[in-house]
């Protein structure tokens, strides 16, 4: 209940978050229930979206969502 209630805390905040296989995350919680936490995370920068190297249409940030049962830490960015 504490990663529940620390997620909750940091709703619409950018955050790094550590889980239990040693992975950090980082990105933006968008929502928060009481198994996961939705995660918001930007596009890679090295990432191309087209053959031309302009751009994607429809293609944006992704949303991770994590067991709040794998969390180990939660910090503010």
């Amino acid at each position: 209940m504490e990663a529940y209630y620390g997620c909750l805390r940091c709703v619409n905040r950018r955050v790094r978050l550590l889980t239990s296989d040693g992975i950090w995350h980082e990105g933006t919680i968008e929502k928060v229930d009481r198994n996961h936490v939705h995660l918001r995370t930007e596009r890679r920068k090295d990432a191309c979206t087209s053959g031309f190297g302009f751009g994607g249409f429809g293609f944006g940030d992704e949303i991770l969502t994590l067991s709040l049962f794998t969390l180990l830490a939660i910090a503010l960015i």
